[in-house]
């Protein structure tokens, strides 16, 4: 943690103030927050908690509020006419706080509290500037402020993750651990339907610095589930946790290096280097698996007629499938493909391949079920089929509804008649993988 910490808020007028805020924040401090100096100037190395603020003019030019679309993902507890009040603000009240590593929960708190005042009084928005995100006051007060109980807070209530693509696979970083003056933190090639575990790991990570955690100097560090000390953060994730789960991810951390639009703060990129793997997705696979728990199978079925048919309508829609994939998906949106890979004694083992590149009949994605016969693969590796081999797919949209996989149902109902006889391997359909086939031992 950083000996001082500086952050920024901020609150939108919609579009002047309703009440002066200067007088609404030297009230406040006289009231309730005695131990906040309003001073003129930040000091460089402050020894107390204090606060500037100053009126910002001129808001569309100097100041931008996030736009219409942007609200979409990073406004939270808006109305239309409030998101559209927003568009035209032509003032905002901007604050700047200090204090030093001892106070930094008592600082945060303090000016989580002291702009949610700011903003009711006003009639206006609070901004956050280290998590890019605008607040209603009521939609601040609870996510910032009513989860918050002990000492150190659901560190995942103060920041955000970004997700966002580099290269074929994803990026994601924390942006607002600045507030704690803590690095934010960075995980590089990640699928998009991985971005969940991805993203509990990363709060959990955050929630083990933030409580004081203690780092070797070889970077190699085991994040233990049971070790969190914020009981609400370490019981929800036990209670979300899968059969076969470890809740230890042993990580490798580095400094992360910058890109454009990170935040200006220091970086720790997080790595699964030290699991099982052929490349760096199939070790953060195994590296989440083992952490969370999974719940694969496998299941041996005949393609029956009726089977082979419901897959050639299911293929038909490829074309269309492939034109929106490279028109660019939304974010939390992807695509899974099931295709075939060859095993050892010459039958097919069927797995699902979320895409990442599709040009003409080349489709390459990580691959993601644990193979049951095939020792060179692993879930999570880069892979690469063919188009003309793809026998289902299945296409997950923002809003979590998914589309496709139509031959499953029909597995399914082949699953409960069959009579436990062994169909030849030549005509096998094998979907997912047994659990046993995972090794979560480090390096």
């Amino acid at each position: 943690m950083a000996d001082s910490i500086q952050f920024q808020y901020a609150v939108y007028m919609l579009p002047i103030h309703a009440k002066n805020p200067s007088a609404v924040l030297q009230e406040a401090l006289a009231k309730k927050y005695a131990g906040l100096k309003l001073v003129a100037e930040i000091p460089t190395e402050p020894r107390e908690m204090v606060v500037s603020a100053h009126l910002q003019k001129h808001v569309q030019q100097e100041y931008a509020p996030p736009s219409m679309e942007s609200l979409q993902y990073f406004g939270h507890g808006l109305s239309q006419e409030q998101a559209q009040a927003l568009q035209k603000s032509e003032e905002a009240f901007v604050l700047q706080f200090s204090h030093t590593r001892e106070n930094v929960w008592a600082g945060l708190r303090n000016a989580n509290a002291l702009v949610e005042e700011i903003a009711r009084k006003t009639n206006g928005l609070v901004w956050d500037e280290e998590t890019r995100e605008v607040f209603s006051p009521d939609a601040w007060h609870e996510k910032r402020l009513k989860p918050w109980s002990g000492e150190v807070p659901d560190i995942s209530g103060q920041t955000v993750i970004h997700v966002y693509k580099k290269d074929e696979l994803e990026r994601a970083i924390t942006l607002g651990m600045t507030k704690i003056g803590l690095p934010d933190v960075v995980v590089d090639g990640i699928s998009w339907s991985s971005n969940r575990e991805v993203g509990h790991l990363v709060n959990l990570f955050c929630q083990a610095m933030a409580e004081g955690a203690v780092f070797e100097k070889s970077g190699k560090f085991s994040l233990q589930l049971r070790a969190i000390k914020n009981s609400e953060v370490r019981d929800a994730q036990l209670k979300s946790l899968k059969g076969n789960s470890m809740g230890v991810a042993y990580l490798s951390l580095r400094p992360g290096v910058w890109e454009e639009g990170d935040p200006k703060n220091r970086l720790i990129q997080l790595t699964a280097e030290r699991y099982v793997g052929n490349d760096a997705p199939a070790k953060q696979d195994r590296m989440t698996s083992c952490f969370f728990g999974w719940e694969d199978k496998v299941t041996d079925v005949e393609h029956s007629e009726e089977l082979l048919e419901e897959s050639r309508k299911e293929r038909a829609k490829l074309p269309g499938l492939q034109k929106d994939f490279n028109a660019g998906l939304q974010p939390d949106e992807f695509i899974l493909v099931k295709a075939p890979f060859k095993t050892p004694d010459g039958g097919n083992e069927w797995m699902w391949v979320e895409i990442t590149y599709w040009k003409g009949n080349l489709i390459r994605g990580t691959l993601d079920n644990e193979p049951f016969k095939i020792a060179d693969l692993r879930a999570g590796q880069v892979v690469e089929v063919w188009q003309g081999d793809v026998f289902d797919y299945i296409r997950q949209f923002p809003d979590k509804h998914r589309e496709g996989n139509t031959t499953g149902e029909i597995i399914r109902k082949m699953e409960q008649k069959q009579s436990g006889s062994t169909p030849s391997s030549e005509s096998r359909n094998q979907v997912a993988s047994p659990a046993q086939n995972v090794n979560c031992n480090p390096d």
